[in-house]
């Protein structure tokens, strides 16, 4: 329901010691480049654990509470938008809402009727985070403005296990972020506008996940979305009914997922979440951060996690060391890239780690580890729509061609990394930046 705030890219400066950095990199900006909101792959797990995982995501809020029946709108749907709207947003969203038509088969437009079901209103990040500190957006039901729900925030009309259906809703999405993050600002809580309000760290394959790794809305999510509104399922059925009709609709809707294997995962527990959000909030002391992740990976080894659960938790470890003591955050790095690399389900979170593992590569003058690394995450971070991580390696890649003396090479790659990084980042500046640091890291000689 609430997307945390973006978690800036930590790059290796200061993890070894660099030689002077070069002169500031100064390029004329290409113009911003973006997706063309295909689907980043059907869904590839079993319809059994698919079924496992529709029910806790239909039927449980994030805090562990239980929801009594299922409620969902009635289709149509329409949609409006307020507040301070820019043109990239709005291709998005209506990139989104084809998607929500195609894959999902919900019937949702958009409209100018001020009794529209969903209100999208975007407003300064500032005036978000005096609500919800740690949250880049978020949606809340019944109401349709920002002073609705302000007048409304401490009462029960916000509470979504009160409602016997869906009639009216708004998401609240930043007006002054990178376009990445509106837009996935844009998929994940008009997703739960519309369906599941539950976020669940065991999923793999989901923006329904707290680790906040998949960008956009993926075929799982698809298929979920559309179990929700298959006609066999209706408003104020409880879990038990929805279990018993759920197996024929997911029948229906996904004749490969109709298969043997996969395992039922065993539920987070929450001093694992706990030890989670400690690690991943800005207000804790350092030291408490690292040791909350410690605790995090310690309870999945004695559960004998492994997966999404495992690999997130190192992740998390691995950036916290950056910093305090880098031969550790390169083993929870390398600990997390093995978690990650058993299941092609996990493709997008190995390309997070790649990044990190990239830095490492390029600090020790490792030209050919480099490519080889980025080489296999670039076409992951394109498939799965993530420009921010798709334009960092491709300025990896292009300093490690710099290295190897591939200068022509490097330039059109770093050129062509600008155009997402534009749609990444947003602004020149921040742009500019992230292609600085990244040179930066760069030894003026390679190693001999």
């Amino acid at each position: 329901m609430i997307r945390a705030a973006v978690v800036a890219l930590a790059l290796l400066s200061g993890c070894a010691p660099l030689p002077e950095a070069p002169a500031p990199i100064r390029l004329d900006m290409p113009a911003m480049r973006s997706f063309t909101a295909a689907s980043p792959g059907p869904p590839l797990r079993p319809n059994s654990e698919i079924a496992y995982d529709f029910l806790d995501l239909a039927f449980q809020l994030e805090s562990g509470r239980t929801l009594p029946i299922l409620t969902r709108f009635e289709q149509p749907v329409t949609v409006r938008v307020a507040g301070e709207v820019s043109q990239v947003m709005m291709n998005d969203l209506t990139a989104l809402l084809g998607r929500l038509r195609k894959e999902a088969r919900i019937d949702i437009r958009l409209t100018d009727s001020a009794t529209a079901n969903i209100v999208i209103e975007a407003l300064p990040k500032r005036a978000l985070q005096r609500v919800a500190p740690n949250a880049a957006c978020f949606v809340v039901p019944r109401v349709q403005t920002w002073e609705d729900m302000r007048r409304n925030r401490n009462g029960p009309a916000l509470d979504w296990a009160t409602l016997q259906r869906r009639e009216r809703a708004a998401v609240f999405v930043p007006s002054d972020a990178a376009p990445q993050e509106m837009r996935d600002c844009l998929h994940e809580e008009l997703a739960q506008a519309l369906g599941p309000l539950n976020d669940m760290y065991r999923l793999p394959d989901s923006v329904f996940n707290d680790d906040n790794l998949h960008a956009v809305l993926t075929g799982f999510d698809m298929l979920i979305l559309r179990a929700y509104y298959a006609p066999e399922l209706s408003n104020g059925m409880t879990r038990d009914q929805v279990a018993r009709r759920l197996p024929g609709i997911l029948a229906r809707l996904n004749p490969a997922g109709e298969r043997a294997g996969g395992q039922i995962p065993s539920d987070t527990p929450r001093a694992w979440i706990t030890a989670m959000e400690t690690a991943l909030t800005n207000r804790a002391p350092a030291q408490q951060r690292q040791q909350a992740a410690a605790r995090a990976i310690a309870i999945g080894q004695t559960l004998g996690w492994t997966g999404a659960r495992e690999g997130f938790a190192s992740y998390a470890f691995g950036r916290l060391q950056l910093n305090n003591d880098p031969t550790l955050a390169l083993g929870a790095f390398n600990s997390a890239a093995r978690a990650y690399g058993q299941n092609p389900v996990t493709e997008i979170q190995g390309a997070h780690v790649a990044l990190q593992l990239a830095a490492f590569a390029l600090i020790a003058g490792d030209a050919d580890t480099t490519l080889a690394i980025t080489r296999q995450a670039i076409p992951v971070a394109r498939r799965h729509e993530n420009a921010a991580i798709l334009s960092l390696l491709m300025m990896f890649q292009a300093e490690a061609l710099d290295l190897q003396g591939q200068t022509d090479a490097a330039m059109a790659l770093r050129l062509d990394s600008l155009g997402w990084a534009r749609y990444g980042f947003g602004t020149r500046e921040e742009v500019i930046n992230r292609l600085n640091e990244i040179a930066a890291l760069t030894p003026r000689q390679p190693p001999s």
